[in-house]
């Protein structure tokens, strides 16, 4: 996690005091239910709460302090669960026996990571609210803000600025939908021992953690937690990683000095180039796709780590140290950037019905072609004569209609105000309430 792109809510979730209060907590609950299934005494079961908070308190008041005494008994070893529980027992004294009764590592490992990933995915489900707020307001305020589309990056017909922000507001809106549904998948919690047989571990135990934690029960553990669960979790912040680089591509087309009909907001006193003054570089959505591509990177990996050894190994536990703090960090501040460009872009109306114009019409090409077509005219010799015009006025040679006005094998199929008729802007926009619509209902 680099400082630069972290924002504290989310670094929170993965620093070492969290996992560690959470894995107290995970103890805690399953010696509750022990106590009221007659595994453990019911005054162990609180003793382990109240020394287990003077431990929580200990290690709020210095997080760095403790930490690194856990870190101490691990180098010793070897082992982070058992460094953290002999850390504990100290808090707790002679009850610290009765923790981790029947439990394996994985029991607490697992667990933890689902409520990291779930509170992660809360965090990002309030971006995405964010981003799509923004999203619907500039729509709506650009829906009828007359602009080109574009296939292969040319000129194809008009659009509305508004109708391509309301396809980057559905798109945002199908990720929320798999965020949801991927914590959904995520939120599962496996306290059944060693192997996954509930041998040493009574099943009301892992239903007792779970309810306290807010999780479901994972029907089948192994010893771990199915791996499939996590590799839809990172596969749906990818996509919607995806969908952030999509829309800062857009927006990075359309700052070109060619285009120059949508740009980042510059601030006051900012600098674009430390070598030309005039610079005014899209640095933010630059900067996100970037960011976007971290995101992904942890996909394969996470795809990977479904396959493990028999019931359990920990080949996975390396990698997840890694892609999960910094998938979600990432993302995090990603869809945060992403909202606030949004937010404050500048969108040059009188630019891009100027783009629009600039070939004299031809974004017509395809009335006519229809128009002809309706009056008699066969498709083949319809293209032919569209396209002919259509290349002239793209040499600059006379506008579009112009030219159309001129062909005699066009005037025997359409009149004059027909043709006239054929280059109405408004033709093109005439469902964009459709559109609007059924995106934003």
């Amino acid at each position: 996690m680099l400082p630069r792109y972290t924002r504290p809510q989310m670094a929170a979730i993965w620093a070492p005091a969290n996992r560690f209060r959470i894995w107290f907590e995970i103890e805690a609950h399953a010696c509750d239910a022990m106590a009221e299934l007659g595994i453990v005494p019911e005054e162990a079961a609180q003793a382990i709460w109240e020394g287990g908070r003077k431990a929580m308190d200990a290690l709020k008041a210095d997080p760095d302090g403790n930490v690194e005494k856990i870190d101490a008994i691990e180098r010793v070893t070897k082992h982070d669960v058992i460094a953290f529980l002999t850390w504990l027992g100290e808090f707790i004294g002679p009850s610290s026996r009765f923790v981790h009764q029947g439990m394996t590592s994985s029991d607490v490992l697992d667990t933890s990571f689902a409520v990291q990933l779930t509170e992660a995915a809360d965090i990002l489900l309030a971006d995405l609210d964010r981003l799509l707020a923004a999203l619907k307001k500039r729509a709506l305020e650009h829906k009828d803000t007359l602009t080109i589309g574009r296939s292969h990056g040319i000129h194809a017909e008009p659009t509305t600025f508004g109708v391509k922000l309301a396809g980057h507001f559905a798109a945002f809106t199908r990720n929320r939908a798999r965020l949801v549904a991927a914590r959904a998948e995520i939120a599962t919690c496996a306290i059944s021992g060693p192997v996954g047989t509930f041998a040493n571990v009574d099943p009301r135990i892992e239903e007792h953690v779970a309810a306290k934690l807010g999780l479901a029960v994972e029907p089948v553990s192994t010893q771990v937690i199915p791996r499939d669960r996590h590799a839809a979790f990172f596969a749906a912040l990818a996509v919607t990683a995806a969908s952030v680089e999509n829309l800062a591509t857009e927006i990075r087309h359309l700052q070109r000095t060619e285009v120059r009909e949508a740009e980042e907001f510059f601030s006051a006193g900012q600098k674009g180039s430390s070598s030309m003054p005039h610079k005014r570089n899209p640095v933010l959505t630059e900067n996100l796709t970037g960011l976007s591509r971290v995101v992904r990177s942890a996909v394969v990996p996470a795809l990977e780590n479904v396959t493990l050894w028999h019931e359990r190994d920990i080949s996975h536990s390396s990698a997840e140290r890694y892609i999960a703090p910094d998938a979600t960090v990432t993302l995090d501040f990603a869809l945060n950037r992403l909202a606030s460009v949004v937010e404050q872009l500048v969108v040059y109306g009188e630019r891009m019905k100027g783009n629009l114009d600039s070939l004299g019409g031809l974004v017509f090409s395809q009335r006519v072609l229809l128009a002809l077509t309706q009056k008699g005219m066969s498709r083949e010799d319809s293209y032919a004569a569209v396209q002919r015009n259509a290349m002239d006025a793209w040499r600059g040679n006379a506008s579009f209609l112009a030219l159309c006005r001129a062909d005699k094998e066009i005037r025997q199929f359409l009149s004059d105000d027909e043709l006239v008729a054929l280059f109405d802007m408004g033709y093109h926009t005439k469902h964009v309430d459709t559109i609007f619509g059924r995106v934003f209902g």
